[in-house]
């Protein structure tokens, strides 16, 4: 009769957690690996990357031409901060990691970090675009490092947990691709609302708008902040994970680097983002000297992510039919076609044919922009499958250091070709060279990135069936030790 009873109630628990969206509290031999996800708790959890997407493509967009149009630091030594921000995340990112994949607290291991680091998020974002009242060139580049600096802590102490928290709210191969939908949703929402909204706040990017680009930072840091408190409240972390034993920081890097599947991941999603890097650094650029088409920037900006949100759906039936490295392989080569006839475009060129470019090469877009963090979190299991630990804090803070290496480099590259060819701030002509420079650095570099990623993806070990074969043997393993 106890035997019956106790079935009975964990069968009523099982319906409750799947309605739910999460299981609650498993003990060690219930099913823990839940594959289904409510509605909202996709919505709650994507709405979260709307912050990051907006902090990150402001930071990427305009915080450079931000040092060089309106501050006055010459572009040879505007890229310093950012490449002193960015390379202090080798050593921030793992450190970040490791913390939250032993951080054990009544809310979880990575909620905590949303609740009590969107304050220090959003402060950081705000001292990024204050104008200090100085004129030599050193103290300002000096304050602008120190600033990067504070925000990529900040910043990585929120959403390296938040990321991570993808493959602890299902293992289902597919409805990995729609959680990761929804979350680049909200992501692409970000990108579209930061490459228009800034604009009509400061207009155009001259000395005396110094106070529009501060007033930006206090509206956006409040606008990013705020969603991480929805994601606390709106998601539950499965307490499984909480028992498990707490990995060493040597143990847990070992276990990245042997992981084949996470390292083809690592590249994929590496020169994707190098990619996008180039292309958010130089796009301004591209738009104001070479199509003459400034004040329609908006615009352009709007039509690319508005079509990569409606492309999100489509990008996502296409990883369920085929998969999703054979999803990757068709966007990105689509998206690489388009940038290489984007740069034949002219300022004479009629604004309904560059829309209808820009139309289509934001389909490819929504492909690079879920589908390689769409392949990440499979990953995880197969670390599990080898290891019998998890180790996704790690994991996902390898891929923002990767993230953020592949924007150093493009801050590395971009200054250095504009300063190399003779670019000077605020001119009616800028010299032949840096026109040639802003349309290779348009076309023929993204789509040569996009290609070395389509042959690592092509290479790609972990296929949908390998994938339900780990996750088989992974809930038998389970399911005997709940037996022992």
């Amino acid at each position: 009769m106890d035997g019956r009873i106790g079935r009975a109630w964990r069968s009523r628990k099982d319906r409750w957690g799947k309605r739910k969206g999460t299981s609650q509290k498993p003990r060690l031999g219930e099913k823990t690996l839940v594959k289904k996800l409510s509605r909202w708790t996709k919505f709650f959890y994507g709405s979260g990357d709307i912050g990051f997407s907006l902090t990150s493509t402001i930071v990427s967009t305009y915080l450079l031409i931000f040092m060089t149009d309106i501050v006055g630091i010459p572009i040879g030594l505007a890229g310093i901060p950012i490449l002193i921000g960015r390379s202090w995340d080798w050593i921030n990112d793992p450190l970040v990691g490791h913390i939250s994949d032993r951080a054990r607290t009544r809310w979880g291991r990575r909620r905590p970090f949303l609740l009590f680091g969107a304050l220090p998020f959003g402060l950081t974002f705000v001292m990024l675009w204050y104008r200090p009242p100085w004129e030599d060139t050193l103290p300002l580049v000096a304050y602008y490092a120190a600033a990067y600096v504070l925000y990529e802590i900040a910043a990585t102490f929120v959403y390296m947990p938040y990321f991570a928290l993808t493959p602890e709210l299902t293992s289902d191969y597919d409805e990995r691709t729609s959680l990761t939908s929804y979350r680049m949703f909200f992501s692409i929402l970000g990108s579209l609302i930061a490459f228009t909204a800034p604009l009509l706040i400061i207009d155009t990017f001259e000395p005396q708008n110094a106070p529009r680009v501060a007033a930006m930072g206090v509206i956006f840091a409040a606008a990013s902040a705020l969603p991480l408190l929805l994601v606390f409240f709106g998601t539950r972390e499965r307490q499984a994970y909480m028992t498990q034993e707490q990995p060493r920081l040597r143990q847990s890097l070992q276990a990245a680097w042997q992981n084949r599947p996470f390292r083809y991941s690592l590249g994929i999603f590496l020169l994707t983002w190098i990619c996008m890097g180039v292309i958010q650094l130089v796009l301004l650029y591209f738009l104001k000297y070479w199509l003459r088409r400034e004040g329609e920037s908006d615009l352009i900006m709007a039509v690319i992510f508005v079509t990569a949100i409606l492309a999100l759906p489509l990008w996502q039936w296409v990883a369920h039919k085929w998969s999703k490295r054979w999803a990757y392989v068709a966007g990105v080569a689509f998206w690489a076609v388009m940038q290489i006839l984007l740069v034949t475009v002219t300022a004479s060129t009629s604004m309904p044919i560059i829309l209808i470019l820009c139309f289509l090469a934001g389909i490819g877009v929504a492909a690079a922009h879920v589908l390689p963090w769409a392949i990440i979190p499979d990953a995880i299991e197969w670390d599990e499958w080898q290891t019998g630990k998890r180790h996704e804090g790690m994991f996902y803070s390898l891929t923002t250091l990767i993230h953020k290496i592949a924007l150093s480099a493009a801050v590395a590259v971009v200054p250095l070709v504009l300063e190399f060819t003779g670019y000077e701030p605020n001119v009616a002509q800028q010299p032949s060279g840096v026109l040639w420079g802003l349309r290779i650095l348009v076309g023929p570099i993204p789509a040569i990135l996009l290609c070395a990623g389509i042959l690592l993806a092509i290479r790609y070990p972990l296929t949908r069936e390998r994938y339900a074969q780990i996750l088989r043997e992974l809930e038998a393993r389970q399911q005997n030790r709940g037996d022992v």
